[in-house]
């Protein structure tokens, strides 16, 4: 199986830099260290080695001595506002526009799909420049078949890259996710990086509330974002795959997230599992759970969604993962098989006749996922796994995982 990744540079960069002068050679240069230090800091990981990595405690300086820019904290009971909510939180430090898909071609050849847009929030440099706002912004394009995964990254300083709510529109360069009208859906996807090329349409999925209506608490002592999904979105559009073209439909969860606390460094990083549901229903599973610095999981959480969009919140204490199979990459260590247990809450109503509650015995499901490819990593600056899994057990489905710190 072929696994490639490629640095997209764009030239404006360079332009900006000759007609600045020196001073903002040296502050971009500033800036390209600080995304990777971010970045290594949001999954934490790939920031230091294990013998250098104590635990940090929010908004101070880490052991690599460099300072982690923090926003407004993430509260409960904030309640999230729409269309608001669909742009950018400048006050927050970290947050993403994330798209997945599991697409099938017209003649039965499948793809994987995920485009992510970044935002991060860098220590105030005290530079006045147009080309400059203290964001940093980069993007992830990768898409794979049964044989190859072939992942993209770009870069970009303010003015090549954002975010405007109505209508919506995400983008950085010629990669961009917009809004088709004034409404936020349907949507459209277009990104084209070197023979491989996505133009998609998204459409008809309900928007998800996680943890406790957007509250999503990702650690036994706080950490916390906040976190809404359209996690059923119908895919209509085509897939250019190593110069070939290809009409596909298909599914497509969309993610949007955004914190001011980065995890700290008792973390090692996480897996995280989107699913659609297609037997016995057509609803929807969310399950993320985080490792300690033993690599066991340490914290889970999910969301148990209907086709119609109402939402079973999933405590730690419902949800065990075990992963039943590994593999080595690299002289690395990858999962790409697990078995997940949720114990869902017993439900009750009131019998009329006795006037006393009914309950009903708690469910369990019993799920087996397992990695499509065998080799889904994005080989980019920070290095992660995002890939196509296939559920089977309980009930069937096709869903995405993520898995960073291996």
């Amino acid at each position: 199986m072929k696994n490639k990744a490629v640095i997209a540079v764009n030239t404006s960069w360079a332009d900006g830099i000759v007609l600045a002068g020196q001073k903002v050679v040296v502050v971009i240069f500033q800036v390209i260290v600080a995304m990777l230090l971010v970045v290594g800091m949001v999954w934490p990981c790939y920031a230091q080695p294990e013998s250098a990595k104590q635990p940090v405690a929010a908004g101070q300086p880490g052991a690599t001595g460099q300072p982690r820019a923090t926003g407004q904290p993430v509260l409960p009971g904030q309640k999230l506002s729409f269309p608001q909510d669909h742009g950018a939180h400048p006050e927050q430090s970290i947050e993403w526009w994330y798209l997945t898909a599991n697409l099938t071609s017209d003649q039965g050849k499948t793809f994987g799909l995920q485009w992510t847009l970044f935002r991060t929030l860098a220590k105030d440099s005290g530079l006045q420049s147009a080309w400059w706002d203290n964001n940093i912004w980069f993007s992830h394009f990768a898409l794979q078949d049964d044989h190859q995964h072939q992942a993209f990254e770009r870069f970009a300083r303010a003015g090549q890259a954002g975010v405007s709510v109505t209508p919506f529109s995400a983008w950085l360069d010629h990669w961009s996710l917009n809004s088709t009208s004034e409404s936020f859906l349907p949507l459209q996807l277009n990104a084209q990086e070197q023979g491989y090329q996505v133009n998609l349409t998204l459409d008809q999925s309900p928007l998800v509330l996680h943890g406790e209506q957007g509250y999503s608490q990702k650690t036994f002592e706080g950490h916390a974002s906040y976190y809404y999904s359209y996690p059923l979105l119908q895919v209509t559009g085509s897939v250019v795959f190593d110069g070939q073209q290809y009409p596909v439909t298909g599914q497509a969860w969309y993610d949007r997230e955004w914190s001011s606390g980065l995890l700290d460094d008792n973390y090692s990083g996480w897996e995280w599992f989107s699913i659609q549901k297609s037997l016995p229903d057509k609803g929807a599973l969310m399950v993320f759970c985080l490792r300690d610095r033993k690599q066991a999981y340490h914290y889970c959480s999910g969301s148990d969604i209907s086709p119609s969009g109402e939402v079973e919140r999933l405590e730690h204490q419902q949800i065990q993962l075990e992963s039943t199979e590994v593999i080595s990459l690299d002289q690395e260590t990858y999962p790409v098989a697990w078995q997940l247990t949720i114990q869902h809450q017993a439900t009750g109503s009131d019998n009329d006749s006795m006037n006393q509650p009914e309950t009903t015995q708690p469910e369990t499901t019993q799920l087996k996922i397992e990695s499509i490819n065998r080799d889904s990593r994005n080989q980019l600056s920070v290095r992660y796994w995002e890939g196509r899994v296939r559920v089977s057990g309980s009930f069937s489905g096709l869903g995405y995982a993520e898995l960073t710190g291996y």
